[in-house]
């Protein structure tokens, strides 16, 4: 198609508006129409299953009762409304319960995230049901000063329970910890968010703990690890991957000190780089890439030997940052291969607080201790139900019985190999 007979429309600006509103509307009777027909299915189902006769008697024991009370529930796209099924039951034993709009649920998913993000960039309560009055309409009642405050209220218990929440049955085989610094302003100007995320003994990956620090110091980091170990952690991670902070790896050493140590290898680079010239980063990259991606810890050192000899002389502050902590760096090679992706860096930390750092980037005013550690408690609980299993969780089980892995294979598998090699 050419520009000649492309044919621009202007559409009036009243015009625009009301198109929107109706495409707005349209895909709000379109959502009411689809729940209904889910909840219709569901219901329906829930009768199959469970039906019977009374007793003496031919009479159905589940039989359709109407509808409850419609409400609204406010979603992206606006208030829903919506009414939820009834089924009465003649025995009185069971009730139905959607799975789709759970009881007293008033807001979708969307929205419940959005709004601790609203609150972190700095719109008060009393400003919410102006703020978001054109997306859910003029009569939000959801979103009174009221409303709002309750549920601030109802995460800083959430967040509060979840802090002092049973670990015992808990199993971590990995951990990664950070202290990420926020844009949006604590009353401490000196504090920051004290961070440790782990892998259980199925694959799983969970938020451990979510505590305020002074500067990721020795001793803040020793109160978090204590107050995990007091709610009864039996089992240290086997590896712990971290930055160089030391006061994460002092306040390890005490509180976990069978714990393997990882340096990681996204802030070790970032590290050494910044004793470079911008001329010469692109080349020590490629040099450092060799390094951690080498198939074997033997490689890896010879690579690191070759960064040492190129930039010892010129530039001995990157090649001390890279060497000092050498032994931590290459702990990986101990683990199974196909878990060195996930343990060489606080990757599966920084992903999830690249989006918390975002939300809260322009955010101006200084937020309470325990405001801005709910909202993040709230944002993270959030990511952490898209979070997936790590790639080979079936080995785990190898690792939590202590078998030994060289250069991420066990001894069978190296002999295997060998064997391998000379029939070939």
């Amino acid at each position: 198609m050419t520009k000649d007979n492309v044919i621009a429309f202007n559409m009036p600006a009243s015009a625009s508006e009301s198109l929107a509103d109706s495409l707005t509307a349209i895909a709000r009777q379109g959502a009411q129409q689809m729940l209904a027909m889910a909840m219709e299915i569901e219901v329906k189902a829930f009768i199959e299953q469970n039906q019977g006769t009374m007793p003496n008697s031919n009479h159905n024991r589940l039989i359709r009762n109407g509808y409850l009370p419609e409400r609204a529930v406010q979603t992206g796209i606006g208030n829903i409304p919506i009414k939820i099924p009834r089924v009465r039951d003649k025995n009185g034993e069971l009730k139905f319960i959607s799975s789709l709009i759970p009881p007293y649920l008033k807001r979708s998913v969307s929205v419940e995230r959005l709004l601790p993000l609203l609150y972190l960039k700095g719109i008060s309560t009393g400003d919410f049901q102006e703020a978001l009055s054109p997306l859910f309409g003029e009569k939000a009642k959801n979103l009174s000063p009221g409303v709002i405050s309750r549920l601030k209220a109802d995460w800083e218990n959430d967040y509060k329970a979840w802090s002092h929440r049973d670990l015992s049955s808990k199993n971590y085989v990995y951990w990664w910890a950070d202290g990420i610094y926020l844009n949006a302003r604590m009353e401490d100007a000196s504090s920051c968010v004290l961070v440790i995320m782990g892998v259980t003994d199925n694959g799983t990956k969970e938020l451990i703990a979510i505590e305020d620090g002074l500067r990721e110091s020795k001793e803040s980091w020793r109160n978090l690890l204590l107050s995990i170990k007091s709610r009864g952690l039996k089992f240290s991670p086997k590896l712990a991957t971290g930055d160089g902070a030391l006061g994460f790896w002092a306040a390890l050493s005490e509180v976990f000190p069978d714990t393997i140590q990882q340096r990681c290898w996204f802030h070790k680079m970032g590290n050494v780089l910044n004793n470079l010239p911008k001329s010469l980063r692109a080349q020590a990259k490629a040099k450092l890439h060799d390094i951690w991606m080498a198939e074997s810890k033997a490689k890896a050192i010879k690579a690191m030997e070759l960064f040492t000899a190129t930039y010892k002389d010129k530039y001995p502050k990157a090649v001390e940052c890279l060497i000092k902590d050498s032994d931590e760096l290459l702990s990986f090679y101990d683990f199974p291969a196909i878990h060195w992706q996930h343990i060489r860096t606080t990757n599966p930390i920084e992903s999830t607080f690249a989006t918390v750092r975002h939300r809260t980037k322009r955010s101006k005013g200084a937020f309470s201790r325990t405001t801005i550690l709910t909202m993040v408690f709230k944002l993270c609980q959030d990511a952490e139900s898209a979070w997936t299993r790590i790639r080979g969780f079936e080995r785990l089980a190898e690792v939590i019985k202590g078998v030994k892995f060289t250069n991420g294979l066990t001894d069978s598998e190296i002999k295997k190999l060998e064997v391998d090699r000379n029939a070939a």
